[in-house]
C-alpha cells in the first residue's frame, strides 16, 4: 500500500501538511492553577512544554522507604523526568476507619519528599481500586465480605468506605503539588474503569458510575488537589473523556489517557490470546486518541514496561522478550505516533511479599522491568536511557504535528519514516524503521528530509544509514543545541549539555555504523580523540560543516568550532550518564554534566573546583568526567579520584568495583511443630479462635452448607486458615469443597490422623478443590466427640469488583452417614479474631494463621530452641536460624534465597520469613518459583538476621526443604545499606502468647 503513503510523503517534502492548525487547540488548565496546563500537544509545566517520559513503581512492593530513593535515583539516571505510583487502599487502611500513612513503608510523604529532592515529576494513583495484580485489586480485605454492597459504584456503603482513605491521600499529596513548589503534576482517580456509558456508541450515560466518578473528583478537589485529574482508559473504550462527552453525561477528568500493552502482559502468551498484537507488530494509536480526546496530549498512563511472571512455567521470567530491542522499537514508535507523555508499567516491579499478590502470581513482581526485582539493572535500563535522555533535551518534541509517514521518505522501500514537525521552531524529527515492523533484516537507506536549507537526501557523503534488527531511529533536522543548531543528523542524538557556555553534544550509532551530522555554522572541524572511530571526515559546505564518522566500542571526540562532539556506539552510550546539578525537574542543559564509565551515576554536585559524583560500579572501571572548566578535582562516593586531563577537555581516572564477598552457610536450624491443632486434646477455647456459626452471609454466593464457613466473614483474610469441625458418633466420611484461589491447597485430618490433601491444580486457573473422603473406622470415636481439622492456604482474592468478593474458605462440608457437624471453630491471622492488627508496620498482608505465625516464631526477639531436621509425616513445622552479617560499608548487594526439595516431594509448601517479613512462597507442585530476592532493610547487612521457613508436607511421606542464599550481584555504591532498620522490624511481644 505504498502509493497512498507515498502521496502523504510528497505533501510533506514539498511544503504541504496534514497537521491541523495549531491555533485551533486551546491551552487548558484547572480552575485552581495555571502551573500545570495542557493542550493537544503536551503538558505545560510552569510555562514550559515537557515531553514526559516516566516510570511506575509501587512503594508497598519494596517495603523499605530508604530504597524508594534508590529506585528514584535510578529512574532519574535513566533519563526519566516523571514517575507514577499506586497507593494501596488495603495496605493503608487494614481495618475500616484505621488509616496509616506514617509507619514504615506506609509513609507516602517520604516518597513525595524523595521525588522533590531528586527533581522528578509525580502522578499519584490512589484508586480506590488499582488492580495491579494485587489481592482483591488493592481493595482492603475487610470490604470483600459483600457487606459494602456493589463495589466501584455510587452505593452509600461503598462510598462511605473509601471516603476517608481518598480524602487522606489527597490531603497528603496536596502540599507536594507543583503550584506548592512540589513535583506532583497529576492526580489519577480510579483505574481502567470504562463504565461511563451503558451504550458507548449512542452515548447513553451510566449514571451510577458517573456519580461515583463525580464523588471521587469532589473528594480530591475538596481536599486540596489543584492539578489536573487524570484517568487511564482501556483501548477500545472511551470513558471520562470530556471531548467525547458531547451529551453532558459528567464524571469526566481533565486529562484522559490510554493504557497500552502491545505485547502480551504475561510471560505466558496463552493468557493474552485476545489482547495482544503479536511480537513486533506496531499499533496505530491515532484513531483512539483522535476520537476520544483530541484536545488532550496523547498520553499513556501505562505503557508496557515488561511482563508479569505467572505462577507456573517461567521460573526465570521472560526479560528477553521485552529486552533492549523491544524498548528501542516500541518506545520510538510512541514518538512516531506523536505521544508526548507515557509511563512505563513497570519500571521497578518489586515483590508481592506476604499475601499482597493476586492468586495467579507468586511472590515475585519482577515484571521483567528495566530495574530488576533485586534492584540490579538490565540491558533494557540502558537502552531506555539512550532514548529518555534524548527526549529530555529535545524540547521541540513536545509540540509537533505528524506530517506524513511511509517508505517514500527513504531510498529503500524496506524502510519507512514518519515526519514530525514543530510549527513554532521548524525543528523536525524523523522516526525511521522497517516498513514491515516484524522484519529484522539488515538494510541501508538514505532519508529525504526537510530542513531550513531546503529538502535534502541524507547522508550526503557518508555511507547509507544502516538499520539492523528490530530497531528504529529518531533522526533530527534543525535541532537546537544551546545557541547552535544541527541542520541534520543521521546519528541519533543521545543528549547535550552546555558547559562554559559551549555545548557538548553526544551522538550514538549502533556498533560499527556510520553517522553524518551537519552543523549550521561553517567551522573547520578537528578530530581530537579517536577511540573506536574510523573514516572521520569534515566537509565545509554552503549549509554548514558536515562531520561523518564510523564508530565502534569506545568514545571519540571531535570539535566543530566551539561545539564538542562525543561519538559513541551503543555500548558507549550505555555507559554515559547525564546527571544534573540541580533538582529542577525541568533539567536545564546548563546545569548538566556528563559522566562515562560507571554502571550507574546517581548524582553530581560541584563545590569550588571539586565535582562530587555518586553512583555504583559492579567492577573496576574508567571514570571520565565532562564538566565546567573550573572543575579540577573529582571525588567518587566521597573518595578522591586520581584524575588527569585529556586533550578533549575531560578528566579521566580509575574507580574500583566491589570487594569479594561470600555469605556464610545458613544454619544451624531449630525446629518446632506448627500444627498442634490436629490433636484431639488441643484446646481451641482461646482468643485466637472464633465460633464459625453464621447462619447468613452478605456474600452473593450463598449456596453453601450452614453454618457459613467463609473465612472473610469472620475477619480472617490472608494466608492460612485452620478449621476444626466437631461431630459425635459414627460417620462414614466427608465431602469437602474449599475455595482458596488459584494454586491453593488444603489438608484434612481426623482425630489427629492425616487423611488426604488437595495439593492444588497445576497449570490451571481452578480456585476451588474437592475431596470425598472415607473415614478409617479405627480412627473414629463412636461415643465421644470427633474432630475434623481442615488446614488451607489462601492465595488471595481475585481482581475486579466481582472478583474481590470471591469467597475463601469452606463452601461445603457434608458428613456422610451422619446428621452433620455439631460445631465449627476457625482461626487465622493473630489479632483478627478481636478486630486487631498486631503488626502495624509489616501490615495486614504479612501473616496467616499457622501456629508459628500466631505465636510470632518468625519475629526477631522470639526465644527459640530445639534443633531438628526433616520429618516423615504430613504435618507443618517451623525452622528458624539467626545469621549475622557484616557487609562492608559502601557495598550494595542483591541477595536471593533459594528453596528446593532434595527428596523430590513436590507436594510441599513452604513460606520464607526474613526478620519477620514473609518474602517467599514455595510450592513446587503448582508454582515454579524457587528463588526469592530479599531487600536490604528486610535483611540486615550489619547485624543479626532471623530466618524462618515454615514447611507444610501434604503427603504422608513427609518432606524436607533445602534452603540456601547467594549474592546475585555486588556493587560498590554510594547507597547506604547500613541504615537503622529497627523501626521496620518490630520484635516479638508477649501479646502473641494469647493466640495459641
Amino acid at each position: 500500500m505504498h502509493l497512498s503513503i507515498f502521496a502523504l510523503g510528497l505533501l510533506s517534502l514539498f511544503g504541504g501538511s496534514q497537521a491541523a492548525d495549531n491555533d485551533t487547540w486551546p491551552i487548558k488548565q484547572t480552575p485552581y492553577t495555571d502551573a500545570v496546563q495542557w493542550d493537544h500537544y503536551s503538558f505545560i509545566i510552569n510555562g514550559q512544554r515537557k515531553f514526559l517520559f516516566g516510570g511506575e513503581m509501587h512503594p508497598f512492593r519494596i517495603p523499605v522507604p530508604q530504597l524508594w530513593e534508590d529506585v528514584i535515583e535510578k529512574m532519574k539516571a535513566m533519563g526519566m523526568n516523571s514517575m507514577s505510583f499506586y497507593s494501596h487502599w488495603g495496605y493503608h487502611e487494614p481495618l475500616d476507619g484505621e488509616l496509616d500513612f506514617s509507619s514504615g513503608a506506609h509513609d507516602l510523604g517520604l516518597l513525595l519528599e524523595y521525588s522533590k529532592k531528586h527533581g522528578i515529576f509525580v502522578t499519584p494513583r490512589p484508586g480506590p481500586y488499582i488492580n495491579g495484580e494485587l489481592n482483591a485489586g488493592g481493595f482492603p480485605l475487610w470490604i470483600t465480605t459483600g457487606a459494602y454492597g456493589k463495589l466501584r459504584s455510587n452505593g452509600t456503603s461503598y462510598t462511605d468506605a473509601w471516603n476517608g482513605y481518598m480524602s487522606s491521600v489527597a490531603e497528603l499529596v496536596a502540599p507536594y503539588q507543583v503550584p506548592k513548589n512540589g513535583t506532583v503534576i497529576n492526580f489519577q482517580i480510579e483505574n481502567e474503569y470504562p463504565q461511563q456509558w451503558t451504550n458507548q456508541n449512542e452515548k447513553i450515560p451510566n449514571y451510577n458510575s458517573v456519580d461515583y466518578m463525580e464523588d471521587l473528583k469532589a473528594v480530591a478537589v475538596n481536599n486540596g488537589i489543584e492539578i489536573p485529574l487524570t484517568h487511564n482508559d482501556i483501548s477500545g473504550y472511551i470513558s471520562w473523556a470530556s471531548d467525547y462527552d458531547t451529551v453532558g453525561a459528567g464524571g469526566n477528568v481533565d486529562v484522559h489517557g490510554y493504557d497500552s500493552y502491545p505485547l502480551c502482559w504475561s510471560c505466558n502468551p496463552d493468557q493474552c490470546s485476545s489482547g495482544s498484537s503479536g511480537d513486533w507488530v506496531l499499533l496505530d494509536y491515532q484513531p483512539d486518541f483522535q476520537r476520544s480526546s483530541p484536545s488532550n496530549p496523547m498520553f499513556s498512563p501505562e505503557f508496557q514496561g515488561g511482563k508479569v511472571v505467572p505462577i507456573a512455567g517461567y521460573p526465570d521470567g521472560c526479560a528477553d522478550t521485552v529486552g533492549a530491542d523491544f524498548r528501542n522499537l516500541y518506545y520510538r514508535h510512541n514518538i512516531d505516533q506523536r505521544m508526548t507523555a507515557f509511563i512505563l508499567y513497570m519500571t521497578y516491579g518489586g515483590t508481592s511479599w506476604g499475601w499482597l499478590g493476586v492468586p495467579f502470581l507468586g511472590t515475585s513482581y519482577d515484571y521483567s522491568a528495566p530495574i530488576a526485582e533485586d534492584r540490579s539493572l538490565r540491558d533494557s535500563f540502558y537502552e531506555i536511557k539512550n532514548l529518555a535522555l534524548f527526549t529530555r533535551v529535545a524540547q521541540d518534541l513536545a509540540k509537533t504535528d505528524r506530517i506524513g509517514s511511509g517508505s517514500n521518505y527513504t531510498t529503500n522501500p524496506s524502510v519507512s519514516a514518519t515526519e514530525l514537525h514543530n510549527p513554532d521552531t521548524d525543528a523536525r524529527f524523523y522516526v525511521v524503521r522497517h516498513t514491515d515492523s516484524k522484519s529484522d533484516e539488515a538494510v541501508a537507506f538514505q532519508l529525504h528530509v526537510n530542513t531550513s536549507a531546503g529538502p535534502l537526501t541524507v547522508p550526503q557523503i557518508a555511507p547509507a544509514t544502516s538499520l539492523k534488527g528490530h530497531v528504529a531511529k529518531i533522526l533530527v533536522t534543525d535541532f537546537p543545541i544551546g545557541q547552535d543548531k544541527l541542520l541534520y543528523s543521521t546519528a541519533e542524538v543521545f543528549t547535550y549539555a552546555v558547559m562554559d557556555k559551549k555545548p557538548t553534544l553526544v551522538l550514538w550509532v549502533h556498533p560499527d555504523e556510520s553517522g553524518e551530522v551537519c552543523f549550521t555554522d561553517s567551522h573547520q572541524g578537528k578530530l581530537q580523540t579517536c577511540d573506536g572511530c574510523r573514516d572521520v571526515q569534515f566537509n565545509v559546505t554552503e549549509n554548514g560543516t558536515i562531520l561523518k564518522f564510523t564508530q565502534g566500542p569506545g568514545l571519540s571526540v571531535a570539535f566543530v568550532g566551539d561545539i564538542r562532539v562525543i561519538m559513541a556506539d551503543r555500548s558507549g552510550a550505555y555507559a554515559m550518564f547525564a546527571p544534573t546539578l540541580t533538582n529542577d525537574p525541568l533539567t536545564p542543559v546548563n546545569q548538566t554534566v556528563l559522566v562515562h564509565g560507571p554502571s550507574l551515576v546517581r548524582g553530581a554536585q560541584i563545590s569550588s573546583d571539586v565535582m562530587a559524583i555518586t553512583g555504583d560500579t559492579v567492577e573496576d572501571a574508567q571514570l571520565e568526567v565532562y564538566a565546567p572548566s573550573n572543575v579540577k578535582r573529582v571525588t567518587w562516593n566521597g573518595k578522591p579520584v586520581d584524575t588527569k586531563p585529556t586533550p578533549h577537555g575531560s578528566l579521566i581516572g580509575r574507580i574500583s568495583g566491589p570487594p569479594n564477598i561470600e555469605l556464610p552457610s545458613l544454619g544451624p536450624w531449630k525446629v518446632q511443630d506448627s500444627l498442634p491443632e490436629v490433636l484431639v486434646d488441643y484446646s481451641d477455647d482461646g482468643v485466637a479462635w472464633v465460633n464459625a456459626d453464621h447462619q447468613t452471609t452478605k456474600n452473593s454466593k450463598n449456596d453453601a452448607t450452614i453454618p457459613y464457613l467463609y473465612a472473610d466473614d469472620y475477619g480472617f483474610h490472608t494466608g492460612s486458615f485452620i478449621y476444626r469441625g466437631r461431630f459425635t458418633g459414627r460417620a462414614d466420611g466427608v465431602s469437602l469443597t474449599l475455595y482458596g484461589g488459584q494454586a491453593f491447597g488444603f489438608s484434612v485430618y481426623l482425630n489427629g490422623r492425616f487423611l488426604e490433601a488437595f495439593p492444588g491444580s497445576p497449570g490451571t486457573k481452578v480456585a476451588s478443590g474437592k475431596l470425598l473422603l472415607d473415614f478409617p473406622v479405627d480412627t473414629l470415636s463412636q461415643n465421644t466427640t470427633n474432630v475434623l481439622t481442615v488446614i488451607q492456604d489462601n492465595s488471595g482474592h481475585d481482581q475486579g469488583a466481582g472478583g474481590a468478593l470471591s469467597i475463601r474458605g469452606i463452601l461445603n462440608a457434608t458428613l456422610i452417614g451422619s446428621e452433620g457437624f455439631d460445631s465449627w471453630k476457625l482461626t487465622g491471622t493473630a489479632g483478627r479474631s478481636e478486630g486487631k492488627i498486631l503488626d502495624a508496620v509489616r501490615g495486614a498482608y504479612n501473616e496467616g494463621g499457622w501456629t508459628a505465625e500466631r505465636l510470632g516464631w518468625h519475629l526477631p526477639g522470639f526465644d527459640d530452641s530445639s534443633p531438628s531436621e526433616g520429618f516423615d509425616n504430613a504435618t507443618v513445622r517451623f525452622y528458624r536460624t539467626t545469621m549475622p552479617l557484616s557487609i562492608p560499608t559502601g557495598v550494595d548487594l542483591s541477595v536471593q534465597f533459594e528453596l528446593s526439595t532434595p527428596g523430590g516431594n513436590s507436594t510441599t509448601r513452604a513460606l520464607l520469613f526474613v526478620n519477620g517479613y514473609q518474602y517467599g512462597r514455595f510450592s513446587p507442585y503448582v508454582n515454579s518459583a524457587t528463588r526469592f530476592p530479599v531487600h536490604p532493610g528486610i535483611l540486615n547487612f550489619n547485624g543479626d538476621n532471623v530466618i524462618g521457613v515454615l514447611v507444610w508436607a501434604q503427603s504422608s511421606n513427609g518432606t524436607s526443604v533445602g534452603v540456601d542464599w547467594n549474592i546475585t550481584e555486588a556493587r560498590a555504591s554510594s547507597l547506604d545499606t547500613h541504615f537503622d532498620s529497627k523501626d521496620l522490624q518490630p520484635t516479638w511481644g508477649e501479646e502473641r502468647l494469647r493466640y495459641a
